[in-house]
């Protein structure tokens, strides 16, 4: 009898045979699933690995083999910025695999590596290597993340293939030498490291072969690129078209990119710049299909009437020029039959492949330009009346902040401090009555000169009383002070005319002029040397060693430099000069003199030929022996005065102006900070200099980190701040021309020599060029002694005539003279004696007041 199923059995069946299809399904299943789950583990873990190689000694040795280019970090110890640093350079490792540059590092406390490997625990040295070559090397400061280190490898590669240019005459020379062959892609980078550098780098690796590639950091080749305030600009990029220029007194046309720098934007540029510059159509603007389509730029589409088909094609030129880079222009001729575009239309656009086309109607060129230039503002959004007026009062506001910034920073300084109270004190008041007296009272008397309209006297005058604190322990010395403003009778006895001066007085000699820097320390040396009088008398090789050493109680050696002059007899007739000299000097140099037995017994020991000068510069400098060959006073002090100074001295803002009188060409080394580069490229120098090699220039270095004021002073030369360290020559007294050394050469003795020798023989075109000109008023209207000279002529004048104000770049443009001063010169000419002129000889006498003259701070 068959079995019958009720609908219950029949499910709890029908379930039984799904549970059994499913185990089955994954028993067949899961070795497959587990293979794929293998694959995908596997594949997870080779997008993991990291491109960054871990080198030993010996695989260091296979790349070099190799001649393969390679880019290594050699590491010791670790610290959190080293930390980031490898980061970056493990990211870098991939970036740069596309460029077949490999990455990697080495442990050093593994591996020691002779010359990469050195003692220091943080190491902050990254190599470049072609083969065993060291191309260059970085600071890790240098190469701070994937896109600084990927731009700066990049450039040291491409060395040939990008041109580095500081002037319009040397970019004028590669335009020069492009004309006919290649056109030239010039690009502009404030500071170099960031993804615009590497960007720009990166389309040079690209399209190098064909397009010549110029790269510049500075100021002046913008200028000339027509940019007026390049300081705003942090980079830009110039396509100039020399390949169809032919003339050598035609320039290359060339065409800005708008857009920010990116890898995308810069080869959307360059493709748009191989495009045809116009692109002729026979059908409507809605089919028309140009090879740049996939570029995703707005076209342009100009309609041609058969009657003005010239004309029409040259206005189209005209705008493709204009638009070049932004644009695509297209001229549709209207004598088509497939053009069936509305007649009442003159022109029409398509902001983007696949956008609808839109016509309209322009009355000129201008209309053109404006709509593709000028941001559209979307309708609702314009400005109402209340906030244009809002505008342009904030407009103004910051027209006079500016003005403000302009102002002189000395007076400035004075007015913040206005309600600071100086305690005066330990400055003596000096009056018309008791300043004969306190001349003869006191051994020595410095006194101060100043006015109290005059804001650099102000400004001096803290450091001033600063000083006489500082020196009221010592009975002999004693500070004054003199308002010229009130005592004038005493300022115009004692010839001021200057202000802030300051004198030193001693009873037995003339009172001396001080010319250091306006500030307490510089002020507290000279008056401790002017006090030591003329120079010290030694009588024993003790007292020598002593005096040379800073051990004479009266001469302590914080007064340093030292120098000595060595006679064979007190009765030789150098001896009455040196003391004269040392008279003159006395305030910036501690001198002495040895006469008699004790110099010709000192002199014996050493091996010396008398007379001699014996200089020693500071505490870890070495004393140097330098024969007295001086025939007169003025030669003999200025042997002293050089064989004081630093063969190779680290500038600073103190002793700077004691330098540039030596109106030598200097070779001025920027640092950064005291690492092994810069310490290599200081020993290169000194090298070069203890060779002979550099007589005739003055080698000298900054360290930026102790004197900030040195990257005022390097960005005033080459427009912008160079990799450093960095070598340049200024030529300050003999044209202003100054030459930087090639940045991606190593700062090697035989490579600095043989720049100079190019410069030398002008084959090395200058970097930049320092302007010889006088510093005016920031703005016109704070030129107060002009406005004066001009109600009052003569009465103010630091310059005679309005002619010569021009000359010194403080009037009228050159070529420029208003109808008055014709006339004027017309009367003189013929004899005639201006009306006004003999007006002006009525109210005031001939022998006007000499004019006062201002420090310049």
């Amino acid at each position: 009898m068959p079995l019958s199923l009720t609908s219950a059995n029949r499910n709890a069946l029908i379930s039984l045979q799904r549970s059994l299809i499913l185990i089955m399904m994954a028993i067949i299943l899961m070795p497959i699933l587990a293979a794929l789950c293998l694959l995908h583990v596997q594949m997870c873990a080779a997008a993991n690995v990291s491109k960054l190689l871990e080198l030993t000694q010996d695989s260091l040795t296979e790349q070099m083999l190799s001649g393969r280019m390679f880019f290594v970090y050699f590491g010791n110890q670790v610290s959190p910025t080293l930390e980031l640093f490898l980061e970056q350079l493990e990211l870098s490792a991939e970036a740069l695999e596309d460029y077949g540059i490999s990455v990697a590092k080495i442990n050093c406390t593994k591996e020691n590596i002779p010359i990469y490997c050195g003692t220091e625990k943080l190491m902050k040295k990254v190599y470049l290597f072609r083969g065993a070559e060291v191309l260059r090397s970085f600071h890790t400061d240098t190469v701070f993340d994937v896109n600084a280190i990927v731009s700066h490898v990049l450039f040291t590669v491409l060395f040939n293939e990008v041109r580095y240019v500081h002037t319009p005459a040397a970019l004028l020379g590669i335009e020069k030498a492009a004309k006919g062959k290649m056109d030239i892609v010039f690009g502009h980078i404030q500071v170099l490291g960031l993804p615009e550098h590497r960007a720009l780098m990166e389309a040079a690796f690209v399209y190098g072969a064909k397009l010549q590639f110029v790269l510049t950091t500075g100021g002046p080749v913008l200028k000339h690129m027509g940019v007026e305030d390049p300081a705003s600009l942090q980079a830009g990029l110039w396509f100039l078209h020399c390949k169809g220029v032919s003339g050598p007194g035609e320039a290359c046309p060339h065409t800005a990119m708008r857009s920010p720098l990116t890898t995308l934007s810069i080869h959307t540029f360059l493709q748009l710049m191989e495009a045809p510059l116009l692109t002729e159509a026979w059908v409507d603007p809605a089919e028309v299909k140009v090879g740049y389509s996939n570029l995703r730029v707005p076209l342009l589409f100009l309609f041609s009437q058969p009657q003005t088909a010239a004309l029409d094609r040259d206005t189209a030129h005209t705008l493709a020029w204009r638009l070049r880079g932004q644009v695509g222009v297209v001229l549709v001729h209207r004598d088509s039959p497939d053009v069936r575009s509305p007649l009442k239309y003159n022109a029409a656009y398509r902001l983007s492949d696949g956008a609808a086309v839109k016509y309209v109607t322009f009355s000129n060129t201008e209309e053109v330009i404006t709509l593709f230039t000028e941001p559209r503002i979307p309708a609702g959004e314009e400005m109402t009346a209340e906030e244009e007026e809002r505008e342009e009062e904030e407009e103004d506001e910051d027209r006079w902040t500016t003005l403000d910034v302009l102002d002189d920073e000395v007076a400035e300084s004075v007015y913040r401090d206005r309600d600071q109270i100086l305690d005066l004190e330990p400055v003596i008041e000096l009056t018309a009555d008791i300043f004969s007296s306190a001349l003869t009272q006191n051994d020595h008397l410095v006194v101060l000169f100043y006015v109290k309209w005059d804001a650099v006297s102000m400004a001096f005058l803290p450091s001033f009383v600063e000083v006489a604190e500082a020196l009221e322990d010592l009975s002999d010395v004693a500070l004054g002070s003199v308002d010229c403003g009130e005592w004038t009778d005493i300022c115009g006895d004692q010839h001021i005319t200057s202000f802030p001066t300051v004198m030193a007085y001693r009873h037995d000699d003339q009172a001396q002029l001080y010319r250091g820097m306006l500030g307490s320390e510089s002020l507290h040396r000279f008056i401790l040397l002017s006090r030591l009088g003329g120079p010290l008398r030694l009588s024993s090789s003790e007292e020598v060693r002593a005096f040379m050493e800073g051990g004479l109680e009266q001469a302590p050696y914080t007064l340093a430099p030292v120098a000595l002059g060595v006679y064979s007899s007190g009765q030789d007739a150098g001896v009455p000069l040196f003391e004269a000299a040392a008279r003159s000097l006395r305030g910036q140099i501690l001198l002495g003199i040895l006469v008699d037995t004790s110099a010709q017994n000192w002199a014996r020991e050493l091996s010396v030929d008398l007379p001699a000068l014996l200089v020693r510069r500071g505490p870890e400098a070495q004393r140097e022996v330098h024969p007295i060959q001086a025939s007169s006073l003025d030669e003999l002090i200025a042997l002293i005065h050089n064989a004081s100074l630093d063969p190779f001295p680290e500038l600073t803002v103190e002793n700077l102006p004691q330098y540039l009188e030596l109106r030598r060409p200097l070779l001025l080394l920027f640092v950064a900070e005291e690492g092994p580069e810069s310490s290599a490229a200081l020993l290169e120098i000194r090298g070069l200099l203890q060779s002979g090699h550099l007589k005739g220039y003055l080698p000298c270095w900054i360290n930026l980190r102790r004197t900030p004021a040195g990257r005022s002073v390097l960005e005033s030369y080459l427009g912008a701040t160079p990799p450093l360290p960095a070598l340049v020559l200024s030529q300050l007294h003999s044209g202003g021309e100054v030459f930087h050394f090639p940045p991606q050469r190593p700062l090697q003795s035989a490579r600095i020599l043989q720049w100079l020798q190019n410069v030398e023989s002008q084959g090395d075109e200058p970097a930049g060029v320092v302007p010889d000109e006088r510093w005016g008023p920031a703005v016109p209207f704070y030129d107060f002694l002009s406005v004066m000279d001009q109600e009052l002529p003569g009465y103010a004048a630091q310059r005679s005539a309005r002619s010569k104000m021009a000359a010194a770049g403080g009037g009228r443009p050159e070529g420029k003279t208003d109808a008055k001063e014709e006339k004027r010169g017309e009367r003189r000419r013929e004899g005639e004696k201006d009306p006004d002129e003999r007006q002006d000889s009525r109210k005031h006498p001939a022998n006007t007041p000499s004019p006062h003259t201002h420090t310049e701070l």
